[in-house]
């Protein structure tokens, strides 16, 4: 599909990975016009995926540089405005945002790439000082400031954010405590054997991990910031730090405002295109029809939020798609990887591969279809899952519970098969 004219000029409203790679891919694909990148942060554009990980280690292991997407010589290079603002209303009518020092620029289209923020925990004493959320490069700085001294930390949320961390602070001496509120980590993303083993590796390493616990109160004071953590059941847990690490929360109140349809996230098409043609919404904030399961998504990956960028980038310089990027996910705990390939959008069995217990991958199926695949520290299946789901290579339960069965010789069984190149 052909798409329209090339705007006059592109706004990008969040410079995190989706608002930085739309505004370089649009100069890869030659859009010669005007781009303004505005960022709410006063840091130029960077990754977030090290910040639950190396960079907590350190300053000495990892420098705020490296954290950088490009150096700040890059956008002067492309003439990519790179703006430091907070954009405080969008005026559709008259195509123009508005930013909180009074300044505003005019879009012939907008892309919102204004992500997400972390949800908070409402008890008393959640805005006591040593009280953290992990989203910014700041909160990391903060973070890790923290930890340097901190002898007891507890992690309120056993998501991918809480162990990341826990992982890091006991690396560093910390004493640490997990509290979930479900009955295992990971409870909402990864199936019963991968969140086992995360268990396991965890209490290896000396966290103590508390499931099925509520938080009632922090405590402390102004001059000593968090001393404990009190739970439901009236448990109180010594604390010099705590992070908070329950999700987050998509950020829509411009779209709203604008009178734009928010649904889980700002609501957008196949293509991300809101209800007004001219603006998009991509990356964390965005709530989008995903071609290969049909439903509403909103997703939170690097992944995502990469192909979200190009696929816009693609059409507002003259080619128009529907977003059907197979998901994929990973995460760094200690020395234990875990990568996810596919979307578990509702499973009815599983399959465990490999004989190792601490390097395995748990197949997926919603009847004879594979669905997503788990893989901890197995890369060679990560890759040869991506591979089977992007091309829609069948495979049955049966199939998968044979006794020598690979997911790679699978992959080239059928490449042979078919006579088509699979890998």
């Amino acid at each position: 599909m052909v798409a329209d004219a090339q705007p006059a000029s592109v706004v990008i409203v969040g410079a995190g990975q989706a608002g930085y790679e739309t505004a370089a891919a649009l100069r890869e694909r030659g859009y010669p016009a005007r781009i303004t990148l505005i960022s709410a942060e006063d840091a130029l554009p960077y990754e977030r995926p090290p910040l639950s990980k190396a960079y907590l280690k350190g300053q000495e292991h990892f420098s705020d540089e490296q954290l950088w997407l490009r150096p700040a010589s890059y956008y002067t290079r492309q003439s990519i405005d790179l703006v430091r603002g907070t954009v405080r209303e969008i005026d559709p009518v008259a195509r123009t945002v508005r930013l909180a020092d009074g300044s505003g620029y005019d879009y012939g289209h907008l892309v919102l790439a204004v992500g997400a923020q972390p949800r908070g925990l409402d008890v008393p004493g959640a805005r006591l000082r040593g009280v953290h959320t992990l989203r910014t490069a700041r909160d990391a700085a903060g973070l890790r400031a923290s930890l340097a001294t901190a002898r007891r930390a507890v992690v309120v949320g056993a998501g991918f954010i809480g162990l990341e961390f826990a992982a890091a602070a006991r690396e560093s001496g910390c004493e640490v405590t997990v509290v979930e509120a479900l009955d295992r980590p990971l409870a909402r993303v990864v199936t019963t054997p991968t969140a086992e083993h995360f268990t396991r590796l965890h209490r290896r390493a000396g966290t103590e991990l508390l499931f099925g616990q509520g938080v009632a109160a922090l405590h402390g004071d102004d001059h000593k910031g968090v001393t404990a953590v009190e739970l439901a059941d009236g448990r109180m847990l010594p604390a010099d730090l705590v992070l908070i690490g329950i999700g987050v929360v998509p950020r829509t109140e411009l779209a709203a405002m604008a009178g734009l349809p928010v649904d889980g996230g700002i609501a957008v098409d196949s293509r991300l295109l809101t209800s007004d043609p001219c603006i998009s919404a991509i990356g964390d904030c965005a709530a989008f029809r995903h071609m290969r399961f049909g439903n509403r998504l909103r997703l939170e990956s690097v992944q995502n939020a990469v192909g979200h960028a190009r696929l816009v980038a693609e059409r507002l310089t003259g080619r128009s798609r529907a977003y059907d990027e197979l998901p994929w996910f990973w995460s760094d705990q200690f020395a234990t990887t875990l990568q996810i390939a596919g979307l578990d959008d509702g499973h009815d069995s599983e399959v465990v591969i490999g004989d190792d217990p601490d390097a395995f991958s748990v197949l997926l199926f919603r009847g004879q279809e594979l669905r997503a695949v788990e893989s901890v520290n197995r890369p060679a299946d990560h890759l040869a899952a991506r591979r089977l789901l992007e091309r829609g290579v069948g495979l049955s339960p049966v199939e998968a519970g044979a006794p020598d069965f690979t997911l790679k010789g699978h992959l080239a069984r059928r490449r042979e098969g078919s006579g088509v190149a699979v890998g």
